[in-house]
């Protein structure tokens, strides 16, 4: 139930289940859940704006065409969902777990991805720009031709990771672990290319 109260988070529903309920093109407005399971749900066309789930678990839920805005996912667990056409909008994702979710195309405007894991994601030609990706695990993930200009990749891993013909110019690169990642081809500003040397091992003399 929501709190009358404007200024006060909506009481939130914990440890409910959802199994197999057909939410298409619903609105869920300032929601609050917490610990709770969804699994098998149609949110194709929902529209979910200023929501709130913590620790929650989706399971093969289908987001196809929603719109999410402003909303939160923290500490949650993604498993075979489906992001097609989705627009995730300034939305937070602080150390969420993607796996085998199905992403392309996929419209991702701003929002705070910290800490989140995106192992052997396919985000091949996907434009993630500008996002807040610090210690994110990207390790394996298809990046290829991806856009993400501006984006703060500091202390993530991106072992392995496909940068063949990524756009990476802007990007805040200190620390992140470049080990065995594919780069041929990778756009890079100054301070970008500094960094991939550095994690590659090179001594960068910035004064021969």
């Amino acid at each position: 139930m929501t709190s009358s109260d404007p200024s006060r988070p909506p009481t939130p529903e914990v440890g409910t289940r959802v199994v197999e309920e057909d939410w298409y093109a619903t609105e869920l407005v300032d929601r609050s859940w917490e610990r709770c399971t969804f699994a098998e749900v149609d949110l194709t066309e929902a529209s979910v704006r200023g929501c709130r789930f913590q620790e929650c678990t989706f399971e093969r839920v289908r987001f196809n065409a929603a719109g999410l805005e402003q909303s939160s996912f923290v500490a949650c667990t993604f498993v075979a969902c489906s992001f097609f056409d989705a627009t995730l909008d300034g939305c937070r994702w602080d150390g969420t777990i993607f796996t085998a979710c199905s992403w392309k195309p996929v419209t991702v405007r701003g929002g705070s991805w910290w800490g989140v894991s995106l192992v052997n994601a396919d985000l091949r030609e996907q434009s993630w720009r500008g996002l807040r990706l610090t210690e994110a695990d990207l390790s394996g993930a298809d990046l290829r031709a991806c856009d993400l200009r501006g984006s703060d990749l500091t202390g993530a891993d991106l072992r392995r990771t496909r940068l063949e013909g990524a756009d990476l110019r802007g990007c805040a690169l200190s620390a992140a672990d470049l080990e065995d990642a594919r780069v041929r081809g990778v756009r890079l500003d100054v301070t970008g290319a500094l960094a991939l040397a550095g994690s590659l091992g090179a001594v960068v003399d910035t004064d021969a």
